[in-house]
């Protein structure tokens, strides 16, 4: 029962609920017990006096008033006992939510998001479960079965009571070998559905790339493999939940026989009444709920055990990059120097010996090949990644951790390259981060990153819904409703992580001239494989497998016949050629 312990914080917090509602179940379970004593006195009344039936109306009143007082009740401790099992659900879940959103990109480089959403959902129902239906169980098991025994035993022989319990040491051993097997197997249980909850999730991200390359067979046939092996093991919980019912019937069973034949033994030596051997058989009877609930509470509680260690040790798990800090920037000048990092999984560097200096309004521009460390660099700007040396990267003279992470992170406009729209309307997204903006602001943004006039004539205009994760959308827009979003921030620092790459170059030029103003009013940082959006850009540093190979104004690049210049001449002529064919 180590997992009430564990959730004891809850009880306390909650304790005057709980008190009230095993306080009805007691209520309940001693009118239980009243009525085959009540029963047993009828018979014996009518049995005696066969021809005056009307010395059991007063029985038969209080047999119907207790039956009322036990429905009321149980509405009762049902209202109060599961609602507060699912404020229980509804706290884990948001804690749970709470670290996930403080956590940094080496927590989800680890952590799949199928494994997370199944945590968030199967496996606290599992807890919020143990914390209703366990308790019920344990507690009104445990009286019920106190009470039947306390009567059977005081009230009318305790002779054949000890006689009918000759079974039931060997039903808790069986029932503990059960509830051993399902803890390991509902784990095994757990992680299965975590895996496909993944694959789900991945396959429904990814069905345009799957139908598009005609893997639909190939992806049916791996999922197929997960679902079988997830129902192989559900289907093996089940079997061992399925044992309890025959443990605890055969050993009921086994109980009725042993009480019937004592019973009838006695009652031929005249040491007990039919009435008290009827009534005796109806508290027996009523043993088969407490077995049932023993079988069903440690059923849960091992089901409940074994999701809540799942989620502990994700609620445990330390920020992967801590919120110590408690200014906030304020002119927003950078500063980096030496700066080295590689991932955690990784033994090469990621990037090495980077340094560079980016006052308050000016731009930068980064350019490099592909997997150069460009968007590295920019996260660890915005502290997505935890740097061992906090002085590589100073923001106003002061290390990153010296910021509280959600100012920090205020302080950037970022849009990346495969930017996230959510499910809902194409003005509602650009105002993610402003809901407070007025419409006006919103057309104007659209307008500065060039897709306000295809926005008025979209279905609903503003209105019109972009689809989850903006499919109804093309590249190019999505892009260009992240760059208004953006605008729409007013943050000091504007980053385009290769924010124009789908779009043709006449529109990205147009975006750019449209938003000569703004990046005169903030520090913007640029990262393109096109050169020609870096042009303007007061310093251009050029990367290459990790480290700083060039850095620069364009026109001072261009002289060294680098890799900067090398490009800007492959891309020139690219151009003139494509001029030349149109």
């Amino acid at each position: 029962m180590r997992l009430f312990l564990r959730l004891g914080w809850f009880f306390r917090d909650h304790k005057a609920t709980y008190t009230a509602a095993l306080l009805m179940l007691t209520v309940v379970a001693a009118l239980n017990m009243i009525i085959p004593w009540l029963v047993a006195q009828a018979v014996d009344r009518l049995v005696a006096t066969p021809d005056q039936p009307e010395r059991t109306y007063t029985l038969l009143i209080l047999l119907a008033a207790g039956a009322l007082i036990i429905y009321l009740m149980r509405v009762g401790w049902r209202l109060m006992l599961f609602g507060t099992s699912y404020r229980l659900g509804h706290h884990l879940r948001k804690a749970f939510y709470a670290r996930l959103a403080a956590q940094g990109q080496a927590f989800y480089s680890r952590h799949n998001t199928g494994d997370l959403m199944a945590r968030a959902t199967n496996d606290i129902d599992a807890i919020e479960v143990a914390a209703g239906e366990g308790i019920l169980s344990g507690f009104d098991g445990a009286l019920t079965f106190v009470l039947v025994l306390v009567m059977m035993f005081a009230v009318i022989d305790w002779r054949l009571t000890l006689v009918a319990l000759i079974p039931f040491p060997l039903m808790g051993y069986y029932f503990y070998r059960i509830s051993n097997r399902i803890h390991h197997q509902f784990h095994d249980a757990l992680e299965a559905f975590s895996g496909l909850n993944d694959m789900t999730q991945e396959s429904m991200t990814g069905i345009r790339l799957i139908r598009s390359m005609g893997l639909e067979e190939v992806q049916s046939n791996e999922f197929n493999l997960l679902s079988n092996r997830a129902a192989d093991i559900n289907y093996q919980v089940a079997r061992s939940e399925a044992m309890y019912e025959p443990v605890v019937f055969l050993s009921l069973a086994g109980a009725m026989l042993l009480t019937l034949s004592y019973g009838a033994w006695l009652i031929v030596h005249t040491e007990l009444s039919v009435g008290e051997l009827t009534g005796f058989t109806l508290y027996l009877v009523q043993l088969i709920w407490p077995m049932f609930a023993f079988g069903w509470l440690l059923n849960i509680v091992e089901r409940g055990s074994a999701a809540l260690k799942r989620v502990e040790n994700l609620l445990e798990t330390p920020d992967s990059v801590p919120d110590n800090g408690s200014l906030t920037p304020q002119s927003v000048q950078i500063s980096v120097d030496n700066l080295s990092f590689h991932h955690l999984e990784e033994q090469t560097e990621t990037l090495s010996q980077i340094g560079f200096d980016l006052g308050a309004g000016q731009r930068l521009g980064i350019a490099g090949p592909t997997g150069a460390g460009k968007t590295t660099l920019i996260q660890l700007l915005m502290r997505y990644w935890e740097l061992d040396d906090t002085q590589m990267i100073l923001l106003d003279g002061q290390p990153l951790r010296a910021y509280r992470l959600e100012m920090l992170r205020r302080a950037f406009a970022y849009v990346p390259q495969d930017p996230f729209l959510f499910s809902l309307s194409v003005g509602e997204n650009i105002a993610l981060y402003r809901p407070d903006a007025t419409m006006d602001e919103i057309r104007r943004a659209a307008s500065l990153a060039a897709i306000g006039d295809e926005i008025e004539h979209f279905p609903e205009g503003y209105d019109t819904p972009v689809g989850e994760r903006g499919i109804a959308l093309s590249g190019g827009q999505r892009q260009r409703l992240a760059i208004a979003r953006a605008i729409l921030t007013q943050a000091p620092v504007l980053i385009l992580d290769d924010a124009l790459s789908a779009v043709d170059s006449r529109t990205e030029q147009q975006i750019l001239q449209r938003l000569q103003q703004e990046m005169r009013n903030r520090t913007t940082i640029i990262i393109s494989h096109r050169l020609s959006t870096l042009r303007q850009c007061d310093n251009i540093l050029v990367l290459a497998h990790g480290e700083l190979i060039e850095s620069g104004p364009h026109d001072a690049l261009l002289s060294r016949d680098g890799w900067y210049a090398r490009m800007w001449t492959y891309q020139q002529l690219e151009a003139d050629f494509d001029d030349a064919a149109g």
